[in-house]
């Protein structure tokens, strides 16, 4: 289990059919690689997430409880294949493609619980909840099915608490300390998914 790739973004604008009042809302959901495999710089975490990442609405993203956004980067070929059969041209998504802060390999959501601490270098993380995907996404992806693929596909991701900050670079390795194991990402999807069946979300 290995971090390999560390992303930020600032918020900005982001273009969308999907908003009933705007065509343009504020998103953050646009990262770039800051620390990976081939350039490991340091970056300083802190209890927020990574210094200088951006969030438009923390209601829903960001904050201490959903400080960092970790994504497999196992699933990047389901994305490349679906992405370029929907829109008709090659896709090579990159690390941040998905919005998130940490893109690991080794660890996927049928393997995290909420409560399980990762520990990441020397830093320490608390696994909190799934990512729940909205229209932004739809938007960042240019598809207007990119959510309901994410939540049917269980290829969601998850958030993660700041537990002890300091500084991290790609490369680190990562251990997985069980907590309870009461109910995991994979667990949480399904959740979402029976709740949301019948919503806007799968029209």
């Amino acid at each position: 289990m290995k971090l390999i790739s560390i992303n930020s973004g600032k918020v900005g604008p982001l273009f969308t059919n999907q908003h009933p009042d705007h065509a343009v809302v504020m998103s953050g959901i646009k990262k770039n690689s800051i620390s990976n495999v081939d350039q490991a710089s340091s970056v300083d975490i802190n209890p927020m997430g990574v210094l200088g990442d951006e969030q438009a609405d923390l209601t829903v993203h960001g904050g201490l409880e959903k400080a960092i956004y970790v994504y497999p980067h196992e699933h990047y070929p389901f994305w490349n294949a679906l992405l370029s059969r929907e829109l008709k041209t090659p896709f090579d998504l990159q690390p941040g493609a998905m919005g998130e802060n940490f893109t690991i390999t080794g660890l996927l959501e049928a393997d995290v619980f909420v409560g399980d601490m990762l520990q990441i270098g020397d830093l320490e993380f608390i696994v909190t909840k799934l990512r729940e995907p909205c229209f932004k996404f739809n938007a960042k992806m240019r598809y207007k099915g990119a959510a309901k693929a994410m939540l049917q596909s269980g290829h969601c991701g998850w958030y993660m608490r700041v537990i002890t900050p300091g500084t991290l670079h790609a490369g680190s390795k990562i251990s997985h300390l069980p907590g309870k194991q009461e109910t995991s990402i994979a667990d949480q999807v399904r959740a979402i998914m029976k709740r949301d069946i019948q919503s806007d979300l799968w029209d």
